[in-house]
């Protein structure tokens, strides 16, 4: 199982890092022990004095495969989740100033907590139109829509599987709205899709 990770996908929350708005899909992949499960708690790493959260819908998927066309992309996919895909601010500036790939800043141990439940894609009128959104100490700091993506789901999925096979379990990290900001020890992070909560993770 693989988690693919989906950078800049909303135009506001690219333009908040003071980045280009992609032509393309930008991907990275990030390794299962970035996994953090059943509503555990994060620990800031002692390598970044800088982790912001990144609110995301995560596709699972439920079939594998490749040089998927988007018209049949939603064959390939049941369930919609959400997850943070925490960010190692500083360390991902250095690396980037660098010239370096930035998997360190994004696919560390435990960066990557994933809701417990997901819901049946069939319970949404579109995925293109999923509401979400995420709480820090109760007040939102992250909302947004799957409507406002750059990239579709379906074409992502088309993308994506141009250069890796998906596989049963695979999860896309969808990328992440606007409204990114720095968490601290003793901060409650509580994501959810429509008014359901999916996630809760505290900050140690």
């Amino acid at each position: 199982m693989k988690l693919i990770g989906i950078g800049r996908n909303y135009i506001e929350h690219a333009k908040e890092l003071n980045n280009a708005v992609p032509s393309e899909p930008v991907i990275f992949l990030m390794p299962d022990t970035s996994l953090l499960r059943n509503d555990e708690d994060f620990y800031i790493p002692d390598f970044t004095n800088e982790v912001h959260h990144e609110l995301e819908i995560v596709v699972r998927i439920n079939k594998i495969g490749k040089n998927i066309n988007s018209k049949f992309a939603h064959r390939y996919y049941e369930e919609i989740g959400v997850g943070i895909d925490f960010t190692a601010r500083d360390l991902q500036a250095k690396l980037k100033s660098k010239g370096l790939p930035w998997s360190n800043a994004k696919g560390f141990d435990k960066a990557s907590p994933i809701s417990r439940t997901f819901i049946n894609k069939s319970e949404f009128t579109s995925v293109d139109d999923i509401d979400f959104s995420l709480l820090k100490n109760g007040e939102i700091v992250q909302k947004g829509n799957t409507k406002d993506m750059i990239f579709k789901i379906d074409e992502l999925i088309e993308h994506i599987s141009k250069y890796y096979t998906l596989k049963i379990g695979d999860l896309i990290f969808t990328g992440t709205p606007a409204g990114v900001s720095k968490v601290e020890i003793g901060d409650r992070l509580e994501a959810f899709i429509g008014e359901k909560k999916m996630l809760t993770c505290d900050i140690k």
